[in-house]
C-alpha cells in the first residue's frame, strides 16, 4: 500500500497584483499549498553584474496574496543575519493572522560582506556564527510567539475587559545574540507559529534543520542523493528529541511534461535554449572567468584566458562566488568536456546548468513522484515551473489526477492551515504531547 505524502508543493514568485490575481483562482483547484517568495535583500549595483531587480518587500506581496487565496500557504524568505527578532515575528505573526493560519517562514543568513553594505552594521559573519544567530533569533522568535497561550482575549463589552491576563506577551529573553525583554503585542495566531522552512545543504544548515526547522529544501533530484540526504537530515533528529515525521523533506523541482517522454525531452530542450540566452551564458561565464568576456560569441568555444583568481570578484554576493571557489580548477574541467563534446559556451553552459528534475509523459513524472516518496528521497516537492504564472496549470490537470488515483495525494484539504496542509503538528498540541510524555 502506497503511503500518502501531503507535501506536495508549488513554488510561485509574483510581483504585481495583475499576476497575484491570476494565481489566486487556478491554486484552488489542484490543492497544492505552498508559495515562495524570494529573499527580501540584495547586493547593491554592479555596473556590469547588477542584481535581480522587481523586488518588492515580501510581507507586502504575500498580504495581497492572502486577500485572493484561500488554501495557498504564503512563505516569505526572511534573513536573519540583518533583521530583528521581534520586528520579523511581529510581521510574521500579523500575517499569519491575516491568512488565516498559512504564514511559513523560510529562514536563511547573508554570508557576505556585500550584502552587508546595504545595512547600517554592514560587513557579515562567519558560517558558524551566522547559524549561531539563526538559530538564537528563532528561539526567540518562538518565545515571543509563545508568549501568549491563546485564550487571553475576552472582548468583554459589558466590562470593558479586553484581556483577562494584563501580562499576555511579556517576554525576557538573554543569550549570546540577543538581550531583549518587554511585551509582544500580536496576539497569539492560528498556527501559533509560522511554518520553519530552512534550505541549507551544508553541515551547518541540515544540523539547524533537524533541531529547528519544519520543513527543509532539497535539490537532490537523482533518487540515491536523494535519499542519502533524507537519511543524513532524518538521521540528525533524535538528539533533539524529535520524530522523523516532524521535519519533512522537500524536492525542489523542476519539471517538462510532454504527451510522451520523447515529447517531452524535446520541449525541455528547447526550454533551456529559451532560458539561456548567448546574453545569459556570456554574463553568467563572468561570473567564473572574473572577468569582462563581451566580445566571445557565445556561439563559439570558451574563452582561451584564464580565470582572474581572488577574493575581488566581479560577482560579488552571487551564490556563483560559493559555488565556484577554485575558478581555475573549474575552467580546466569545462573546457576538458566542450572539448570532447565539441560545446560552444552556450551550449555548456546549458549542459552544466540544467535543471530540469523531472521530464516525460504525466504518468512518467507520477510514477517518478511516487518512487521519490515511496523510496525515502523526499516527502514532497517544491515545483518550479518554467512559464509563470500559468506554468502549474498543465501539471494540475493531468499529474495530480494521476497522484490521486494511486492513493498518493489529498483529493479535499483536511484543514485551513498550512500546518495542517503538511501534516505537521500544531506548537500547541506538540507541547501538550511533551507534557504527557514527561
Amino acid at each position: 500500500m502506497s503511503r500518502s505524502r501531503n507535501g506536495l508543493l508549488t513554488h510561485v514568485t509574483y510581483a504585481s497584483r495583475r499576476l497575484i490575481t491570476a494565481a489566486g483562482r487556478p491554486v484552488r483547484r489542484p490543492r497544492v499549498p505552498d508559495t515562495h517568495h524570494p529573499p527580501a535583500c540584495s547586493p547593491p549595483y554592479h555596473p556590469r553584474h547588477h542584481p535581480r531587480r522587481g523586488r518588492p518587500d515580501t510581507f507586502t506581496v504575500l498580504t495581497a496574496l492572502a486577500a485572493v487565496t484561500e488554501h495557498l500557504g504564503l512563505t516569505g524568505t526572511i534573513n536573519s543575519t540583518f533583521n530583528e527578532p521581534y520586528e520579523v515575528a511581529r510581521q510574521f505573526a500579523s500575517l499569519d493572522h491575516l491568512s488565516g493560519g498559512r504564514a511559513a517562514w523560510n529562514v536563511v543568513t547573508s554570508w557576505d560582506a556585500f550584502t552587508g553594505e546595504n545595512f547600517r552594521r554592514g560587513s557579515f559573519l562567519p558560517q558558524e556564527e551566522r547559524y549561531s544567530r539563526a538559530k538564537e533569533f528563532l528561539t526567540t522568535a518562538h518565545e515571543l510567539f509563545d508568549s501568549w497561550r491563546g485564550d487571553e482575549i475576552t472582548a468583554d463589552q459589558e466590562t470593558g475587559t479586553f484581556l483577562r491576563d494584563a501580562k499576555a506577551g511579556a517576554f525576557v529573553h538573554q543569550g549570546e545574540q540577543f538581550d531583549i525583554s518587554g511585551q509582544f503585542n500580536v496576539p497569539r495566531s492560528p498556527q501559533g507559529r509560522p511554518v520553519i522552512f530552512q534550505a541549507g545543504a551544508s553541515d551547518e544548515g541540515r544540523e539547524f534543520a533537524a533541531s529547528s526547522a519544519d520543513a527543509i529544501f532539497s535539490r537532490y533530484s537523482k533518487l540515491e542523493e536523494g535519499q542519502a540526504f533524507y537519511q543524513d537530515v532524518k538521521g540528525r533528529l533524535a538528539r533533539y528529541g524529535r520524530r522523523h515525521d516532524q521535519l519533512l523533506i522537500l524536492l525542489a523541482a523542476t519539471f517538462v511534461l510532454g504527451e510522451t517522454d520523447a515529447e517531452a525531452r524535446e520541449l525541455a530542450h528547447e526550454v533551456r535554449r529559451q532560458q539561456v540566452s548567448g546574453a545569459t551564458a556570456i554574463k553568467y561565464l563572468e561570473h567564473i572567468w572574473n572577468r569582462d568576456l563581451s566580445s566571445y560569441d557565445p556561439d563559439g568555444p570558451l574563452p582561451d584566458v584564464d580565470p582572474i583568481p581572488g577574493e575581488n570578484t566581479i560577482a560579488l554576493g552571487r551564490a556563483s562566488v560559493r559555488q565556484f571557489r577554485d575558478p581555475l580548477a573549474v575552467a580546466k574541467v569545462w573546457r576538458e568536456r566542450a572539448e570532447a563534446k565539441n560545446l560552444s559556451i552556450r551550449e555548456l553552459v546549458i549542459e552544466t546548468t540544467t535543471r530540469q528534475s523531472f521530464i516525460g509523459s504525466p504518468d512518467t513524472i507520477a510514477a517518478t513522484i511516487n518512487e521519490f516518496v515511496q523510496a525515502d528521497a523526499a516527502d514532497g516537492f517544491i515545483l518550479v515551473p518554467h512559464i509563470t504564472p500559468g506554468g502549474l496549470d498543465v501539471f494540475a490537470d493531468t499529474v495530480v489526477p494521476l497522484l490521486q488515483e494511486r492513493g498518493v495525494f489529498r483529493t479535499e484539504y483536511e484543514g485551513t492551515t498550512l500546518r495542517d496542509h503538511l501534516g505537521l503538528d500544531h506548537p500547541d498540541a506538540e507541547a501538550t504531547a511533551q507534557q504527557v510524555a514527561s
